[in-house]
């Protein structure tokens, strides 16, 4: 079925496909290995297979998670599985265990970054993104605010300067590095694009070049205290700045079918489109019954909705492709993005 829906814009359009969960999809075990399914093939790479198999859209590219102390021989495998597909990869790197926001776990977050840059470089891949300006779900945390917040902001921008210093970043194929907030509850701190653009602004100064990306994701946008008309704005701004990144396409609180957004993807979506600065976006939907987030789900039980509708999450996720690819056409006809 792949190709029978042209993308007529001049975006690269691909998926994340945490719709296979994070356990038994996406995470590896104790010892390193990815999962697989019956047939021996990683989970994930046949997945991908399967959606360009029943997808009328192209998917260009996949973004998936680089975790530290990944076996490095199903690290090949999985890079090399999906551009065996013929899409891109892009990789967003995970940090846990440690607080990129204070600095006795510096050298812990450094460590973990550099893995995930190392990957990048390994693989000639140019974009990375992490979601590395705190730690996730920490309970009993308290947003940082004040002279608290800029000393969170200064401590991340040296983390992250550090990760791309050691790694030699600037010697290799990584052209930019998007950073990506997170709802409350999830973060405490960077929990809007207005405060995580406080980080990418403040580590492109030190770096003196436009390195740092902010990643725009509807579902946190929406589920910020920013109005759609704020965020929109910011869009504006920061793409103004040449520090907007990726576009996710999510929907916020249940993060699962597009159509549960109320309206944030495709007012968002038009909004970074007319900046004349959108270049990736990516389709992005979460099993409402993965383990792995069950805290999100006490957080927020709107996380845990089925939102299906009878469908298999391969077809969720594939109709979400197909909506995007529709709006990203017609964004194209009526001139708000220049064409493929």
């Amino acid at each position: 079925m792949a190709g029978e829906l042209s993308l007529k814009a001049g975006v690269e359009l691909g998926v994340v496909p945490t719709h296979i969960k994070f356990v038994g999809g996406l995470a590896p075990d104790d010892n390193g290995k990815l999962p697989r399914n019956d047939d021996g093939q990683l989970t994930v790479v046949a997945e991908l297979a399967h959606l360009q198999s029943i997808s009328a859209a192209p998917i260009q590219s996949a973004q998936v998670t680089a975790f530290p102390g990944v076996d490095g021989g199903d690290v090949d495998e999985m890079i090399t599985g999906i551009r065996a597909l013929g899409m891109e990869v892009h990789i967003i790197m995970m940090v846990g265990g440690a607080d990129p926001m204070k600095p006795e776990d510096e050298d812990a977050v450094v460590d973990m970054l550099k893995a995930g840059l190392e990957v990048a470089k390994k693989y000639n891949i140019s974009q990375v993104a992490s979601t590395s300006a705190e730690e996730w779900m920490q309970p009993g945390a308290t947003p940082k605010t004040g002279a608290d917040f800029d000393a969170a902001v200064a401590q991340v921008v040296k983390a992250h300067i550090r990760a791309c210093r050691e790694a030699d970043v600037d010697n290799s194929c990584i052209e930019s590095w998007d950073l990506e907030f997170l709802r409350g509850g999830e973060f405490q701190t960077f929990t809007s694009l207005s405060k995580i653009w406080e980080v990418v602004k403040a580590a492109n100064a030190e770096l003196g070049r436009p390195f740092y990306k902010v990643m725009v994701d509807a579902a946190h946008c929406g589920d910020s205290v920013l109005t759609i008309e704020e965020n929109q704005a910011l869009i504006a701004q920061i793409a103004a700045a040449d520090e907007m990144g990726m576009f996710h396409c999510s929907s916020k609180t249940t993060r699962g079918c597009l159509t549960t957004d109320d309206g944030w993807i495709g007012s968002l979506l038009a909004s970074a489109a007319k900046t004349g600065k959108l270049k990736n976006v990516f389709v992005e939907i979460f099993h409402h019954e993965d383990p792995a987030l069950e805290g999100l789900r006490n957080l927020d039980p709107g996380h845990g909705l089925d939102t299906t509708d009878g469908r298999s999450y391969s077809q969720t996720t594939v109709d979400g492709l197909e909506e995007v690819c529709h709006r990203l056409n017609n964004l194209t006809l009526r001139g708000h993005l220049q064409g493929a």
